[in-house]
């Protein structure tokens, strides 16, 4: 059996970002207490279905805003009800909310891999973007993790703030490549609705989509001539680095997610607890709504998989839809990959790299 992946949702903020749409409160130390408790009792509950997992990730929100001590209780709960095996446990992190003692609390706790909200070199671009911390903190930051013992640091980026140029994303590469980190996340800012950067005045001020896929290239060949795979349309890693998580997601593998608004793949259906502190800490175990109780797994693989530069392998579509149906993909795929846009062999489809940024009008074409 896949092992599964451990998602739990910190949805607790200082501040929340103008850009972002992802569930999110207000920090309050008591909320957080008793919402750390609910983790828990949630965890407890798969005590006695044998569940293998091999990733551990806190995702947000923001994570760094608990105590080492409430991410070891949760940390202890997932080892005593949940066989963990030679685990990647990932930790997203505010520069603003981490400090050294934090760090190496986080590290003793078994956190192993860190995702730090960096975004950007350019104290005004991160004013711009809301953010609570400077360059000179989130470099501090970075150096203090590894310091702490973590050797396998993630750091965001976000191309398409205001004034963001060539040049400007170069001298952040250059500050990025200079850090102790193994793997850059780096995604293009969207305007999302109903979020405070939902209006004119910031699409006015925000790169425009020339501007925005002229810095991704640039970026792809600057982490690619610095040894960085670039594994995933918004992801590079330097060698045996990949998020092992993040994998799972567009491999289509089973996980398993935990609090408020955390979304769950497992036992071949799809289900989520709806975004609602309240709900989630007074319930015994977490409500759910079943997203799609019979996903059609032909139909994700090639959407998700072709995300990754591996792209998706021929067998284990046929497994799941039959041979017509991967015969036919196959003739979708020929003029795809007569212009350049996939490499088609007898094993696997993939994207090419210059098909990234058209990765949804040739998924959209596949399918």
């Amino acid at each position: 059996m896949t092992a599964a992946g451990i998602y739990i949702h910190v949805p607790f903020c200082l501040r929340k970002c103008p850009y972002c749409d992802f569930y999110s409160v207000k920090y309050d130390a008591d909320t957080a207490e008793k919402y750390v408790g609910a983790v828990c009792r949630n965890i407890a509950a798969f005590g006695g279905r044998n569940v293998t997992a091999d990733t551990v990730y806190f995702g947000g929100g923001t994570p760094s805003l608990l105590t080492p001590a409430q991410i070891s209780r949760i940390l202890d709960t997932v080892y005593k009800n949940i066989n963990l095996i030679s685990p990647e446990i990932t930790l997203e992190a505010n520069p603003s909310s981490l400090t050294a003692e934090k760090l190496r609390g986080y590290r003793s706790a078994g956190v192993n891999r860190l995702s730090v909200g960096f975004q950007s070199a350019d104290d005004s671009q991160l004013r711009f973007l809301g953010r609570l911390h400077d360059t000179a903190r989130a470099e501090n930051a970075v150096l203090e993790a590894h310091a702490a013992g973590f050797d396998n640091i993630s750091c965001d980026l976000i191309l398409g703030s205001e004034g963001q140029n060539v040049g400007s994303l170069d001298r952040t590469i250059d500050r990025l490549l200079g850090l102790p980190i193994s793997h850059i996340s780096a995604y293009m800012l969207k305007i999302e609705q109903g979020t405070p950067f939902d209006c004119d005045d910031i699409r006015r001020r925000a790169a425009d989509e020339e501007t925005l896929c002229q810095l991704y290239e640039y970026m792809c060949g600057r982490l690619s001539a610095a040894g960085f795979e670039h594994y995933e349309i918004s992801n590079f890693a330097l060698a045996d680095r990949r998020s092992r998580h993040n994998m799972k997601y567009w491999q289509v593998e089973p996980y398993i997610g935990i609090g408020a608004a955390a979304h769950s793949d497992f036992g071949g259906v799809r289900y989520f607890c709806p975004p609602d502190v309240s709900a989630f800490v007074a319930a015994e175990t977490q409500p759910v709504e079943i997203e799609d109780a019979a996903p059609d797994r032909f139909e994700e693989c090639v959407m998700l998989g072709a995300r990754i530069s591996d792209g998706f392998e021929l067998s284990r579509l046929t497994a799941l839809g039959g041979e017509q149906r991967t015969r036919d993909l196959l003739k979708r795929a020929a003029p795809l990959a007569a212009a350049g846009f996939l490499a088609v062999t007898s094993e696997r489809i993939a994207l090419t790299e210059r098909a990234f940024l058209l990765s949804n009008e040739i998924i959209s074409r596949l399918l």
